[in-house]
């Protein structure tokens, strides 16, 4: 069979993993202690949620102050020009925020297009006009105002002080700013470049970076909440900066945008309750059907890191993401969660499913126009971070610009990047996105709408015992999302293995079988492609961020080595 790439699969070792040590390594067990646990993609983000949990705050005032302070430390993700969801569990009480991006009142379904209906190359990507109305400033706030603890002032003070004093670039932002395709889009708009490529380089390793406008409106948004950011000089800055390049956006949309409270999705699989996002999320919708596919069709069972297990896991992520082309925001979605998460559907799916043979994607859903494709480049940027409370209130968080620095359009006066969100429409019904995705009508563009998204934050539980995970990596969260959470709660994995494991990857369109470096052995390879799977190598991954509430009160935290960040507790174990 033909391979997307010579398959050069290492045999994947039990109990050991990829870890900042290297590939192989043992795992290092997760920090852990009595008064709350903080994981996120950025040491001095995680150190920001630290400080409020020792402070006095709660798991939101702590996630707030976390997802403030990567709008800082981590520009290429973290944002006030973005958005995201918020998955809470206070009290034993489970409630969803969704402050997702929305289209700016000037879109259109056909603004990616040129005459002849074709896609204009970039257009949604690149620039202003790629931009939906950001939701992180209202939304934060928001989760804050229900569900915090302490003075709103004092949340947002971590952050606000780490723009004005500055913060030493780290290896991670400098080698990112440094990589070439990122040079580039940053070098087309002179206002990020001024910032973020002094004299058309990173600033130095180790250097501080100082940014005094986002150190400015974060001052206003102490004072003023979401006011402060979506009215007057920051708001006014964010549409002169649009109206320049050639983008929609204007502040008076910034100032009707609204984040939604929203039910979350629940589901019971191998003895544990879940709580997911629902629409626009289609996180929830897929790991609520791939537990069950899983679960119904035996996987507990299965001898673990078997060519069985990898074709099962494979089969029903393909069925779960062919169900994804129905979905989009809520008010225009093709099917419901409840249709896609009813029982009878699910035994339909996983009677679909040959446990010797891969089933070619076109034969298990075809679309007008939806053909197999090439992957298609591009960055999987977002970020995520997890919080659980000396109480044991736990909170996942996911938010995003989309690609790596958004459409890449820093706005002055405003301190911030503007994100790439509309990519995740369907602007061109059929054709893949960003991140190789299939999409269809139910998810076109329009006035108002929500886009849809792969971000998947994931709380767990049973009894006293509690997870609170999630990831970043465009199409990728889900599928890693879901594998953390079997190492978890079927294989019982220590916290930092079940992250630290290599993972596979399938999501329908491209038909292929993705698989990180050490995930499979050569005869398991050997095997999945003897049962019609088209294997690829791949370094690009979700980074899953998670916490870990143990019976007794005593919490852990732990963060992907496949990128920056950190995990930290307070009160440590000696």
């Amino acid at each position: 069979m033909k391979k997307a790439l010579p398959l050069v699969l290492a045999l994947l070792v039990p109990m050991s993993a990829v870890t900042p040590g290297g590939v192989g390594a043992a795992s290092t067990p997760a920090p852990a202690g009595t008064g709350g646990a903080v994981a996120s993609g950025d040491p001095l983000a995680t150190a920001a949620g630290l400080a409020i949990l020792r402070g006095g705050g709660n798991a939101v005032d702590a996630a707030v102050a976390t997802a403030l302070a990567l709008a800082v430390v981590y520009p290429e993700a973290g944002n006030l020009g973005g958005g995201g969801f918020a998955l809470v569990r206070m009290g034993g009480e489970l409630s969803a925020l969704d402050f997702r991006e929305t289209a700016p009142a000037r879109a259109r379904p056909d603004m990616y297009l040129d005459a002849q209906g074709k896609p204009v190359e970039n257009a949604s990507l690149v620039g202003p006009l790629a931009a939906g109305v950001p939701g992180s400033p209202a939304g934060l706030w928001e989760l804050q105002r229900r569900f915090g603890r302490l003075p709103w002032p004092k949340v947002v003070e971590p952050a606000r002080r780490l723009a004005a004093d500055g913060f030493r670039v780290g290896r991670y932002l400098h080698d990112g700013l440094g990589r070439e395709e990122n040079r580039k889009l940053l070098l087309r708009f002179p206002e990020s470049a001024r910032v973020w490529l002094p004299n058309g380089e990173p600033p130095a390793l180790g250097s501080v970076l100082r940014q005094p406008d986002l150190a400015a409106t974060l001052g206003r948004y102490a004072e003023h909440g979401p006011q402060g950011v979506v009215t007057g000089a920051v708001a006014a800055a964010v549409e002169k900066a649009s109206r320049a390049h050639g983008g929609v956006l204007t502040a008076a949309d910034l100032a009707a945008y609204k984040p939604a409270w929203r039910q979350p999705l629940t589901a019971e699989a191998f003895g544990w309750k879940l709580a997911s996002m629902p629409l626009p999320s289609s996180g929830g919708v897929i790991l609520g059907q791939t537990l069950g596919m899983l679960e119904k069709l035996g996987w507990e069972k299965l001898p673990r890191f078997s060519a069985d297990r990898d074709h099962l896991l494979a089969e029903v992520f393909r069925h779960a993401f062919a169900d994804r082309f129905l979905l989009g925001d809520p008010a225009t979605t093709k099917a419901t969660e409840a249709q896609l998460l009813a029982p009878a559907w699910i035994a339909r799916r996983a009677a679909e499913i040959d446990l010797r043979h891969a089933t070619a994607s076109a034969q298990v859903q075809s679309w007008p126009g939806a053909t197999a494709a090439a992957a298609v480049s591009g960055s999987t940027e977002t970020t995520h971070l997890s919080v659980v409370d000396r109480d044991g209130n736990l909170v996942a968080l996911t938010t995003t610009l989309n690609g790596l620095f958004g459409c890449g359009l820093w706005v002055p006066g405003a301190g911030f990047f503007l994100n790439n969100e509309m990519d995740d429409f369907a602007t061109a019904p059929g054709r893949p996105n960003l991140f190789g995705l299939i999409q269809g009508e139910a998810n076109a563009v329009g006035p108002g709408k929500r886009m849809l998204s792969s971000m998947s934050p994931v709380i767990a539980w049973k009894g006293e015992e509690a997870y609170a995970l999630g990831g970043r990596g465009g199409s990728r969260i889900p599928t890693h999302t879901i594998a953390v959470l079997l190492n978890l709660l079927v294989d019982h994995d220590p916290l930092q293995a079940a992250l630290d494991r290599p993972r596979l990857h399938h999501q329908w369109l491209p038909d292929r079988l993705e698989a990180e470096p050490d995930a499979l052995a050569p005869e398991t390879g050997a095997e999945l492609e003897r049962r019609g799977h088209t294997l690829q190598v791949s370094t690009t991954t979700a980074k899953v961020h998670a916490v870990h509430r143990l019976p007794g009160g005593r919490v852990e935290a732990a963060s992907d080595p496949r990128g920056s960040g950190s995990g930290g507790v307070v009160d440590p174990d000696p």
